[in-house]
């Protein structure tokens, strides 16, 4: 890719009839691994870009946005969290929001793919203090495996960062209702909390994958949050949900939300989550309400969904 950095602009597919494309100043990185193509590049509205096999993973600009909300509000929501588990985030953004809770003790993120990790560690500038951080333990596996491997109800968090589902990928199946009651719920700690990427949520792309996991979920877990954000680089809205193992759990006030960042998180505040944003993510659409109440339809192994949009193509 490195011949068209001066002059490339690279082309995203976000559904049959539709792409997006912006332009790149710089390859700083291309490669593969055994399970995909590693690219980063440099481009003057996102800041530095992961590609994995040519869809946009994060930016710079924004990525803060996706990982504070997929992170921070199931640890607010437990009482005190103190072992995580994360699947996929191989960048390290992820670790890194939950290793700002000063209860965690120990985080362990499972990426399949070490070039990934290995390659994160060392050119992500923001990620770097995650990887060296002594509560993390990386294993560069299975996240399915090593999961059913632990001992029953020995995580207080379950994080899912996962790739979207995809037609002939693997990721699918970690989206199911038999993955989701017969491994994530038998791992949760009584009063754990599980929280999952649900793919884009817009009033034209929620009944792509959002609304049958949010069913998915609503058929293993007695309560499920469902809440999404625009993401710019994501040229969306993004769905996420966060699932109870307590009934009677509920989503907290704005007001019990900040006073949980106060108390909890170290370092420097957080770049765009609070008490007030979320309660407003939280207030889905008309169309999008209607989408979720009207869904039946659970992801199995025979009858999962799969989620639009293509990798990259380059042109001048």
């Amino acid at each position: 890719m490195s011949s068209y950095a001066k002059r490339l602009w690279l082309e995203e597919d976000l559904g049959d009839d539709y792409r997006w494309s912006y332009r790149v100043s710089a390859v700083l990185f291309s490669g593969r691994s055994s399970y995909q193509e590693v690219d980063l590049v440099d481009t003057p509205t996102w800041g530095k870009v992961l590609l994995l096999d040519g869809k946009m993973q994060s930016t710079e600009a924004d990525e803060q946005v996706y990982h504070e909300l997929l992170v921070h509000p199931p640890l607010l929501h437990h009482p005190n969290p103190k072992r995580v588990f994360i699947m996929g985030g191989g960048e390290g953004a992820t670790a890194r929001e939950v290793l700002r809770h000063r209860s965690v003790e120990e985080v362990v993120m499972v990426d399949i793919d070490k070039v990934v990790t290995d390659f994160c560690a060392e050119h992500l500038e923001r990620n770097k203090s995650a990887f060296r951080d002594p509560r993390l333990r990386l294993i560069n596996d299975d996240a399915r495996s090593q999961l059913e491997a632990a001992p029953d109800s020995c995580f207080d968090i379950i994080i899912s960062d996962l790739a979207d589902p995809l037609e002939g990928g693997p990721c699918y199946q970690l989206y199911t209702q038999e993955f989701y009651k017969n491994v994530v719920l038998r791992k949760l700690a009584p009063g754990g909390i599980f929280v999952t990427q649900s793919g884009p949520a817009g009033i034209l792309s929620c009944r792509e994958v959002f609304t049958a996991i949010n069913a998915t979920l609503r058929s293993v877990f007695p309560s499920v949050v469902p809440y999404a954000q625009h993401i710019p680089s994501f040229c969306d809205a993004w769905g996420y949900n966060m699932s109870f193992t307590d009934p009677k759990q509920v989503p907290l006030s704005a007001e019990l939300f900040d006073a949980q960042i106060e108390d909890r998180i170290s370092s420097l505040p957080l770049s765009f989550l609070d008490g007030a944003t979320f309660t407003g993510l939280r207030q889905l659409n008309k169309t999008v309400r209607t989408a979720l109440a009207e869904e039946t339809e659970v992801y199995t192994i025979s009858t999962a969904r799969f989620i639009h949009g293509g990798g990259v193509k380059m042109s001048a």
